[in-house]
């Protein structure tokens, strides 16, 4: 009886496992440790991670393992353990944010494994000798410190080019340039396709998602006429999802949020005077900034 009933209990799983791999096409399952306690902690893992037709997240709360099923042309493991990091959850790749974790229901908060990065080594102290910690150790924490900030670089620079494109478009529209603008936000294009969302770190990677199709939309709206009015329109919707991603990413230099009341709309500077980009030099100088993003 116990025998018929184990082999019942696998042909449903490998029927329900069929089934959300037809779902999903190109379909890749792996296993990766999730940390959390309940019922609650599964239902918000797997929310969390699952995207209709792209990716399947099914969590078990005794193994602490989440079984992950996606679409590998889509997204990829790495994508889906941050999204659900942000939603409070950690895994052996992402830790959750801090006050994220420290908002979860009490019956959620998990036990935490401290994983603090090596920020500097100077020296084999003697705490380090008790914990058998020797000179090759510090050194191998050091080169992974090295490797983050390398990596932290890259995460930044990876944006770089994007904003770049956009104030030189936002000059062109300035100008009334229509050609230029077009050219301009061709290039801008180019920038967005080349953005390598899955090196982002959680933040930026997030707001990334959200407004990557409207952003490349907008873009190639603009590329593709040299109507002015046409180009100024789109250009709103496009300063719009352009706010979201700066502001998330926290420029070096400050950027300048500026507002038009004719047109109820706003665009991003790299300096503090006003030029109005929906106006040109018809009305340079209406608008205000309304935000200091650094």
């Amino acid at each position: 009886m116990k025998n018929s009933f184990i082999k019942v209990m696998v042909a449903i799983i490998v029927v329900l496992s069929t089934s959300v791999s037809a779902q999903i096409k190109n379909a890749k399952t792996e296993s990766v440790k999730v940390y959390g306690n309940c019922g609650m902690c599964e239902t918000k893992i797997e929310k969390a991670g699952n995207i209709k037709n792209v990716v399947e997240v099914d969590w078990n709360k005794d193994t602490q393992i989440a079984t992950v099923t996606y679409d590998v042309t889509k997204t990829n493991q790495d994508e889906i353990l941050k999204r659900i990091a942000l939603a409070g959850y950690d895994s052996d790749k992402f830790l959750a944010p801090n006050d994220v974790y420290n908002k979860l229901p009490g019956c959620c908060q998990y036990d935490r494994v401290a994983k603090i990065p090596v920020k500097k080594v100077i020296k084999v102290d003697a705490i380090s000798r008790e914990n058998g910690l020797n000179e090759n150790d510090h050194n191998m924490m050091a080169e992974n410190q090295d490797q983050s900030n390398s990596e932290q670089a890259k995460q930044s620079n990876q944006l770089q080019p994007v904003f770049d494109k956009y104030f030189l478009l936002k000059e062109a529209l300035v100008k009334s340039d229509a050609k230029t603008a077009a050219v301009t936000s061709k290039d801008l294009v180019t920038s967005i396709e080349a953005v390598k969302m899955e090196t982002l770190k959680m933040e930026v990677h997030m707001v990334w998602m959200k407004i990557l199709k409207d952003l490349t939309a907008d873009a190639k709206s603009i590329s593709e006429t040299q109507d002015i009015q046409k180009q100024r329109e789109a250009f709103k919707t496009l300063s719009k999802g352009m706010y979201e991603i700066i502001k998330v990413s926290k420029p070096s230099e400050a950027v300048y949020y500026q507002y038009c009341p004719m047109q109820d709309a706003n665009w991003l500077s790299k300096e503090n005077a006003v030029k109005n980009p929906y106006y040109g030099a018809q009305m340079l100088t209406c608008g205000k900034t309304v935000e200091t993003i650094k």
